[in-house]
């Protein structure tokens, strides 16, 4: 009897032990910290514990672990996604990372030679990473002849814009209007891209509007529909406000595409003039099954090589009725350019970059804070002098979107009277469930702050948050304030306001697939396929 007991307060003891040496497992625990999720709608006070890259527990119980961190007075949730980070320099994404992105991807640009782009790539990021194929640069190819063997990325698409008119003067990628057999070269090279894995196609008929055809647009979407792929787009007519090229004119001809082909769809950056219309009906969509949605930046600047179309005096004096000297500012020398200045640089550097600012974007801004599946996309650009990853963030000439726009969003969204879980959808959820509803398997396990996700995870005090950076020289690429710790993959990239130099980074793609889905257009098939040939008009009556 005296044995059962012993052994029956023994087996008793174990139990009771074995929550908490179970616990002791824990790769790393975050204490106290306010948890939220903008799925679940959980917000609440309560432990979590990371193990294997994984969060495995959140609780209201005591938990150990082998690291320790006290997230008191914080918020702890999903790591902000940016679908439209336009680098591979590094420089440059650590100060996205800083800001709290744990996976910055490139949908509306994108990159060349994909599966090249990612084993260059890879183990080279402190965040998670991916690239659609680019539409801009597949036309440089076909249309400039330039080889393009290497894998590319937005990085270079200043370099590349200006080998492009190197032999004959001419940008052929923007103003040449392409031939079926030329499309198909187009859509066939996409389709190898897809094959290896691209996240979609990323298209920019806004800098391309004089020679891409609405043929080939809907052609390059429907290269990615095969794939059940989206297209992210920087529309035709992207900022104009004049009848009948206004802004919503280049939405309504990408909408129309992917409505018909059944095709995600992202509109990036969508600040600019007939924004309300556009996210009117992408709002109906949704409410029709529709997987769409679009991005925007907290900013009234925005950035651009010098030489764009949308900066010439016909676009800034004409359209927008502005002054360069009042709209255009030169990061690299620190100072608004003057129209004399500004044409001067445009005929020796075509491809400087300058932000260009548009003040109706001040008015807009607190209406894009709380406009639903409206997400936060930085459009973050690379240094405009080449940087090693641990020069000072000071020496950063830019836009201060890099370093600013998640942390700008939260601080603004405090000022304005959002819900936090309302911002928290903008800057995570909501681009997390569009990407996984269109398939992408990494996206389904991220963006949510829930027991099973993958732990990529900011840390940062409602209260406090804001941008570090701004316009002025020497505080475009500061780092925010009021975020201490960014884990991604269960791994600190940020811990208390440091970057910790881990790499732990993955590539977020779709598998390679052994066969192309490529179809060519052709006349006779379209004929075969949508008119009534000669041998039905002839045959008798059934």
């Amino acid at each position: 009897m005296c044995i059962e007991r012993h052994l029956t307060t023994a087996l008793l003891a174990l139990a009771l032990l074995a929550p908490a040496l179970q616990a002791q497992d824990y790769d790393l625990v975050i204490l106290n910290g306010r948890v939220m999720d903008p799925e679940t709608k959980l917000d609440a006070v309560r432990n979590v514990a990371v193990k294997d890259g994984k969060i495995a527990a959140i609780t209201k119980d005591a938990i150990t672990g082998a690291d320790t961190v006290d997230a008191s007075g914080h918020v702890v949730t999903a790591g902000f996604i940016d679908t439209h980070t336009h680098s591979s320099d590094k420089y440059s994404i650590k100060m996205s990372m800083m800001d709290g992105v744990t996976t910055g991807l490139d949908l509306e640009l994108g990159a060349f030679n994909i599966g090249a782009w990612y084993e260059r790539e890879a183990g080279k990021w402190p965040m998670n990473y991916g690239q659609a194929v680019s539409h801009e640069m597949v036309r440089m190819r076909v249309h400039d002849g330039l080889a393009l063997e290497e894998p590319i990325d937005a990085v270079d698409i200043f370099n590349l814009r200006a080998a492009s008119v190197k032999d004959d003067g001419v940008s052929g990628w923007s103003v040449t209007v392409s031939d079926l057999d030329q499309i198909n070269q187009i859509t066939r090279i996409m389709d190898e891209n897809l094959r290896q894995g691209a996240i979609g196609v990323g298209s920019t008929p806004g800098y391309a509007s004089a020679g891409i055809s609405t043929y080939e647009q809907f052609e390059v979407q429907r290269a990615a529909a095969r794939y059940g792929r989206l297209t992210g787009f920087h529309t035709r007519f992207h900022i104009s406000n004049q009848v009948p090229t206004e802004a919503q004119m280049g939405f309504a001809e990408v909408f129309t595409n992917a409505a018909l082909l059944g095709a995600p769809l992202l509109i990036c950056h969508n600040n600019d003039y007939g924004w309300w219309e556009i996210e009117e009906k992408l709002a109906m969509a949704r409410e029709m099954g529709m997987n769409m949605w679009s991005e925007y930046y907290p900013y009234a600047g925005g950035s651009a090589s010098i030489g764009a179309d949308g900066l010439k005096p016909e676009a800034v004096e004409g359209m927008l009725g502005l002054k360069y000297e009042d709209m255009m500012y030169d990061p690299g020398q620190d100072k608004y350019l003057t129209k004399e200045e500004y044409l001067e640089i445009v005929a020796e550097d075509p491809g400087r970059t300058v932000i260009g600012f548009n003040p109706a974007r001040y008015e807009w801004m607190p209406l894009w804070l709380k406009t639903p599946h409206m997400t936060v996309g930085s459009d973050a650009m690379w240094a405009t002098e080449p940087r090693s990853y641990d020069d000072d963030p000071a020496l950063f000439a830019g836009h201060p979107r890099t370093s600013g726009s998640h942390t700008k969003v939260l601080r603004m969204a405090r000022e304005e009277g959002v819900p936090l879980m309302f911002t928290l959808a903008q800057l995570s959820y909501w681009s997390a469930l569009h990407l996984g509803d269109a398939g992408l398997e990494s996206m389904k396990v991220r963006g949510r702050m829930q027991e099973g996700m993958v732990a990529d995870v900011v840390v940062f005090d409602p209260d406090a948050v804001k941008e570090g950076s701004d316009y002025a020289g020497g505080e475009q690429g500061l780092p925010p304030i009021g975020l201490p710790h960014v884990l991604v993959n269960g791994t600190f990239v940020k811990r208390d306001g440091k970057a910790t130099d881990a790499l732990p980074g993955i590539p977020i793609r779709y598998p390679v697939e052994e066969k192309g889905r490529h179809v060519p257009a052709t006349t006779k098939q379209w004929l075969s396929t949508f008119t009534v040939d000669d041998g039905a008009l002839s045959a008798p009556a059934q």
